[in-house]
């Protein structure tokens, strides 16, 4: 399916399914969401990484309009729902102050391997623990999948952007699992030198060697 969406770009990674807040307040998308709200309609985020917009990004659906300022700037609630790819910028739209694309959305291959994904959960628990973050993921681990864990793994924006691109879930786990694999040892590494400086100047209780 082809079709027109208003496009709101940031510098940020969307997946389906993610629930994002937002601050509104420049007028072209005040404009933009209040024109959704009005037709409860969707807009399109695409990823913008170093100030350039790139052709994959989320559709996301309007949840609440948290609050409305005096000034006319907005609180919203948005979630994720299905990724799009950019076929042509639409820059300048009649009476609008925003922005459009011509959009299709490519196939999702939606289901994964579920002892994988447990790999990768539990690698995440362990990447959390060397760094001492709790786990904030608002579902059972068993219902987890690639999306609802990305953003928890330490990528870049980059790389997130490329598991935005790979439209099989065993692409990425396969992506998580790798990345996760590479990074463990080097923030397990980081810790201990951690500890070893903490340790400089300290009295230290060592065993002599046994001649």
């Amino acid at each position: 399916m082809t079709n027109f969406i208003p496009i709101f770009p940031l510098s940020v990674v969307v997946y389906p399914g993610e629930e994002l807040n937002l601050h509104i307040f420049e007028p072209r998308y005040k404009q933009l969401i209040q024109e959704c709200v009005a037709a409860k309609k969707p807009f399109g985020i695409p990823a913008v990484i170093g100030n350039n917009m790139n052709e994959l990004g989320t559709l996301v659906e309007i949840v609440e309009l948290t609050k409305t300022y005096d000034n006319g700037e907005m609180d919203i609630k948005t979630k994720g729902q299905k990724i799009f790819k950019i076929l042509e910028v639409i820059k300048e739209i009649p009476d609008k102050l925003y922005s459009g694309a011509i959009v299709n959305y490519p196939k999702n291959v939606e289901h994964g391997n579920r002892l994988l994904m447990d790999k990768v959960i539990k690698a995440l628990k362990e990447l959390h623990k060397l760094l001492k973050v709790d786990n904030n993921f608002k579902r059972p681990e068993e219902e987890l999948w690639s999306y609802d864990v990305a953003h928890h793994a330490g990528l870049n924006l980059d790389e997130e952007y490329e598991i935005l691109g790979l439209i099989n879930e065993l692409q990425r786990q396969e992506y998580l699992k790798r990345h996760l694999v590479r990074v463990l040892p080097v923030v397990a590494e980081m810790e201990t030198l951690k500890e070893k400086i903490k340790l400089n100047g300290h009295f230290k209780n060592l065993e002599g060697l046994n001649l």
